[in-house]
């Protein structure tokens, strides 16, 4: 098949994006596709390239090459058109058989590229524009796990320009502080003081204007891959130090992970369970990730999903399909099997 696999664009895990991307396309390339590696945001003057191969390498080089320039690129993008797709990303999209989706955070995993790409004709994968948007909103993924009866941390809401205080809500410290619509714990703190909390905000709205506030569940960690609607093993996630933050997710050797995690078999069922109820609850679509923690008082808390999961060396997902005895090659393509089907 020609493959267009789209990563970059101008989200705080641009950097993560290329990773995915570039071991997406190699494994594709491996298994006979001819593959595109395209950023959507700088695109391409190069509209020839599945007559070919492409070097991934000298790709993926550029796009990371271009990322110390971004804001630059933006300022320039700003001043002409202000358009999110770069030249010719949707002319090679509508050429390809199928698009993979390497993107992370906002403006990939938050709906509007799907929504673009169902009223363009274009297939991708993954989930579609409704479960993307409403999986990436962590208060809005909150307020439907409580819906659904899955059990999460009591957090709120905290806006920027709001005057919420989280404190005459009942909510105790300590609490975790993040993003709303972030990923890859980019901007996330753990505070136990109202001082540190007053940090944290600050920290955070660096990122984004509106933030959730939960109570910190001291516990394991976990997460869970969904594939059409079947949990995959369950991967336990232990950081040597600190919690599992931006840094202890991409850098070998930070974090200890076991998969299949050692549990009873009834904890494993009932987080398994919980991992399809956020599947079904988000209006997920052919895979996606789930992250739990395992309370002391032995409750399994759902903290998000993860619509578009990373693809890197250290990536959670590959790790759980390779419990099953299979390789990061034929994920790739199951990947794209499943998200055929929606077509």
């Amino acid at each position: 098949m020609n493959i267009v696999v789209l990563a970059g664009g101008i989200s705080s895990e641009r950097d993560v994006s290329i990773v995915t991307g570039t071991m997406v396309s190699k494994a594709l390339q491996r298994t006979g596709h001819k593959v595109v590696l395209l950023d959507v945001y700088l695109g391409t003057n190069d509209i020839e390239n599945f007559n070919g191969q492409q070097d991934i390498d000298a790709t993926s080089s550029a796009l990371k090459e271009a990322s110390l320039k971004i804001d630059e690129i933006k300022t320039q993008r700003m001043a002409e058109d202000n358009a999110f797709f770069g030249p010719n990303v949707i002319k090679l999209c509508k050429m390809a058989d199928i698009v993979f989706m390497a993107l992370h955070g906002e403006n990939g995993e938050n709906g509007k590229v799907q929504a673009t790409f169902d009223l363009l004709g274009i297939k991708y994968t993954g989930t579609g524009s409704l479960g993307s948007a409403m999986a990436m909103d962590k208060n809005l993924s909150k307020e439907l796990f409580i819906a659904n009866g899955i059990v999460t941390p009591k957090g709120m809401k905290v806006s920027k320009k709001g005057k919420e205080d989280i404190f005459a809500n009942d909510i105790k410290l300590p609490v975790v502080v993040k993003p709303a619509c972030g990923g890859s714990s980019v901007g996330v703190s753990i505070v136990n003081t109202k001082d540190e909390y007053a940090m944290a905000l600050e920290e955070a709205f660096k990122y984004e204007e509106v933030l959730v506030v939960e109570e910190y569940i001291k516990g394991r960690e976990f997460s869970i891959g969904v594939i059409e609607g079947e949990a995959l093993p369950i991967i336990e996630i232990a950081p040597i130090e600190g919690f599992y933050d931006y840094t202890n997710k991409y850098q070998a050797g930070k974090t200890n992970e076991t998969c299949p995690a050692d549990l009873p078999d009834d904890i494993t069922k009932k987080m398994q369970k919980a991992a399809v109820d956020v599947f079904k609850a988000l209006r997920l679509e052919t895979y996606a990730r789930a992250d739990f923690i395992l309370g002391e008082n032995g409750d399994c808390y759902c903290l998000e999903a993860n619509t578009l999961p990373g693809m890197t060396p250290t990536s959670l997902l590959p790790q759980e399909a390779q419990a099953l005895g299979m390789s990061f090659d034929e994920l790739c393509n199951k990947l794209i099997e499943v998200s055929l089907k929606k077509y």
